[in-house]
């Protein structure tokens, strides 16, 4: 790849445009860490990438004449990705890395370098973390005397949709005064934060007639458009503009912020219900009667069998998401026992509302249970059974979107009740016609309609219509409330950046107003401070644990995965943190398995023993962390599966033919039951980390007077470690994962406890 040429052409083609890679490295995120940087004569990006990535180039709003067409590239390490403009045409090149960075000047003077702010220390700001609207928040950064002028900025920012929006706002620039402490200089101000909110600071120094900006850190966060994860920041030369300023978040919450008790308490089963049991055969879906929009549907006679991967050479036919194996709701309260003996409460299940896919997130109608699942009568019976075990079970959907083959739409004419475009014309007459936005300009074969993320599929319904929101909350006998009465313990919702901030506020309060103890949890793959401000959400899918964990298990360097987790214990209300659904597999993602090695029957034996291991490590840690774990279908019994849909392969139950690994099963049902049997790792406290070094983490976790001390180790040989307790810890320990002698105490000495941590695992230690 040639390096820029010594002449440059200052103005960017684009403007002041931002573009973005995006593609399968990134969820298809618009990162501040994957933008472009214009000079001279192109656009380039440096990235360190292995393996075969699928992307496009684009701004953060998809503006479709902005997008670079979607390339696949295989990546081998460090690159530079060069985009230049010829006669209008982009041309996109990869080669080695060559490209320097302008901007990137090192700062040299050493009282810029001096400058220190660490938004997790006390001392630098207090109190700690989010805080409730009307608090008062110090500010403090020290430095060498030499600094001139110091000012605090504070900002609120403004994020939309699937973070296409991002700016903020200047709410105060505060100066801030010096006082001497030994050789430094301690500069303080405060702010009163009044309304709930997202906000951003930073901090501008004069120094010797030159202007610096000490911001947040490079830490890319996953998922998350912006970079830094908090705590220790970086000194910069101010850059010409504020946008490229990392800003530090803090959330401001509403102060009468509830979130259900039972929250924290949560272990969740989390089913794909096609893919689970079959329970009664009578209803399972059969080719030639039953309709996937306007195709055939695919059924697996052995259940054992893969998904279908249309296009892989497996024998099915050429659609997706069409292919059925009859799991339902008489399969789930079969199994019941199977769930509440592996020591979960809560039942999480993808969409059970009738719809043609396997998914269900087609909706089609959302009154009725699918009947290839069973009947509105067995969904009640499922919560009746599930209570007298002590059971929730949480429903999901989505109130973005609609299938195109449903009663309100009606694309295939195949329900004649009305639909909005039934048949393929719209129908203004159509009691659903205020749901969905339909442009009359377009002729075919344009669709005069808009499908989510692109997928024809997928009408996205129009929030902003008064009928849709009196239909799905708004009425006492609203879709949410429908379900609630039915049982429900509450809503999972999907999509949910791409719903407004103001439907989600209304249909909270239609939600807590008909059931207050009703959990909400959004989906949402990215820091998701915003949805958990008091006024949208109680939880959300805790994605970015996820990544953090497992990389962490798979062998990732602790220090770097750690400040993904202090973010969330930083960022997020503490009610909110302690509710959170923390996953390993989802059906959108790999599995655990797979992410940590077993490729499925390609694997030999030592590498599926491998990667058990790993799972083993990475569940102790799910399991001991603040958050409400969440154990996919399956993975307790050693399935795995890559990319949609081998993530979605069925329970491979004894009496169907499958494999249970049954030992695997025990040890994690040993692993849920310590969390269940001791509210320490359910409710208590999360203290900063004890020890934090390549392979090994140390945290405690406190309620009351009981404590919790947790130690993990990635590496494959046995770790060492010298902890210091921090005040208030006890001194005497019992082990509760049973290494070295039973029921040996441990003892710690002079404040410090010396343990030594077996490879790939990790112990956990109690005492009051």
């Amino acid at each position: 790849m040639k390096r820029p040429p010594a002449r440059c052409t200052p103005q960017a083609p684009l403007g002041e445009v931002t573009l973005f890679l995006r593609g399968t490295m990134n969820n298809w995120a618009a990162l501040e860490d994957h933008a472009f940087q214009y000079h001279c004569d192109a656009y380039y990006l440096n990235v360190e990438l292995s393996g075969q990535h699928e992307f496009k180039i684009a701004d953060a709003a998809w503006t479709p004449a902005l997008t670079v067409p979607a390339q696949r590239l295989r990546f081998e390490g460090e690159h530079t990705l060069r985009l230049a403009y010829r006669g209008g045409r982009p041309q996109v090149t990869l080669g080695p890395r060559t490209f320097a960075d302008p901007l990137a000047k090192p700062v040299t003077d050493p009282v810029a370098l001096s400058l220190r702010h660490d938004s997790r220390a006390l001392d630098h700001k207090s109190p700690f973390g989010a805080v409730p609207a009307g608090t008062r928040v110090d500010f403090a950064l020290t430095a060498l005397p030499g600094v001139n002028r110091l000012t605090l900025v504070i900002e609120r920012r403004r994020l939309e949709g699937n973070q296409e929006r991002l700016d903020y706002t200047e709410l105060a620039r505060l100066p801030m005064q010096p006082q001497r402490q030994g050789t430094h200089e301690r500069w303080t101000t405060h702010h009163r934060f009044d309304e709930p909110g997202v906000h951003g600071y930073w901090f501008e120094a004069e120094i010797g007639g030159r202007r610096f900006v000490f911001q947040n850190n490079r830490d890319s966060v996953y998922w998350t458009r912006e970079q830094g994860s908090n705590g220790l920041g970086t000194v910069a030369e101010a850059p010409p503009q504020t946008r490229r300023i990392r800003r530090f978040r803090h959330t401001v919450h509403a102060p009468d912020f509830r979130v259900p008790k039972w929250a924290a308490d949560a272990i969740y089963y989390y089913i794909f219900p096609d893919r689970f049991r079959n329970g009664d055969p009578a209803n399972d879906p059969t080719p030639g009667r039953d309709r996937y929009q306007n195709h055939d549907i695919e059924f697996h006679a052995d259940w054992n069998s893969r998904p279908y991967r249309p296009g892989s050479g497996d024998g099915s036919d050429a659609v997706h998401n069409n292919d059925f194996y009859g799991g339902d709701l008489a399969g789930i309260i079969d199994k019941l026992d199977h769930i509440r003996a592996l020591g979960a409460n809560t039942l999480y299940l993808t969409p059970l509302f009738q719809a043609a896919s396997n998914h269900k997130y087609d909706t089609a109608d959302y009154t009725r249970i699918d009947p290839a699942f069973g009947s509105n009568a067995d969904f009640e019976r499922l919560t009746r059974e599930a209570a007298r075990r002590g059971m929730r079970v949480i429903l999901d959907t989505s109130l973005n979107h609609t299938g195109s083959d449903s009663i309100y739409f009606d694309r295939y004419a195949r329900f004649k009740r009305g639909g909005a475009f039934e048949g393929g014309r719209v129908r203004p007459q159509s009691p659903y016609a205020s749901w969905y936005r339909f442009d009359l300009s377009k002729r075919a074969p344009q669709l005069p309609y808009t499908g989510w993320v692109g997928v024809a599929d997928l009408p996205e319904l129009d929030k902003s219509s008064p009928d849709f929101r009196r239909f799905a909350f708004g009425a006492p006998d609203g879709v949410m409330q429908q379900w609630l009465d039915r049982g429900a313990a509450g809503w999972r919702m999907d999509v949910a950046p791409w719903v407004p901030d103001d439907f989600w506020r209304e249909w909270r309060a239609a939600v807590k107003a008909h059931r207050p103890d009703a959990l909400t949890i959004a989906e949402t793959w990215f820091d998701a401070s915003k949805f958990l401000l008091g006024d949208m959400f109680d939880s959300t899918m805790n994605y970015i644990f996820r990544n953090a964990v497992l990389d962490y298990a798979a062998g990732g360097d602790a220090r770097r995965l750690v400040p993904q987790l202090e973010l969330l214990r930083e960022a997020y209300p503490p009610q909110a943190f302690h509710a959170l659904m923390n996953l390993l597999s989802t059906h959108d993602q790999p599995r655990a398995l797979h992410h940590l090695g077993h490729r499925g029957a390609g694997s030999d034996a030592a590498t599926v023993a491998l990667a058990q291991r790993r799972l083993k490590l990475a569940l102790l840690f799910q399991m001991a962390y603040p958050g409400a774990p969440a154990v996919y279908y399956g993975d307790e019994v050693g399935v795995t599966g890559g990319e949609d849909p081998d993530n979605r392969a069925p329970f491979p139950w004894a009496d169907t033919g499958g494999q249970p690994d049954t030992a695997l099963q025990a040890q994690v049902q040993q692993l849920v039951t310590l969390r269940r049997d001791h509210a320490v790792l359910r409710r208590g406290t999360l203290g900063a980390p004890l020890h934090v070094d390549a392979h090994v983490i140390a945290f405690t976790r406190q309620l009351g007077d009981q404590w919790a001390l947790v130690a993990t180790n990635n590496a494959d040989t046995a770790q060492t470690v010298s902890l210091t307790l921090p005040p208030g810890a006890p001194g005497r320990y019992a082990d509760a994962l049973g290494a070295g002698a039973v029921d040996a105490p441990v003892q710690a000495e002079g404040g410090r406890l010396t343990l030594v941590l077996p490879p790939l695992f990790g112990r956990v230690l109690f005492g009051r």
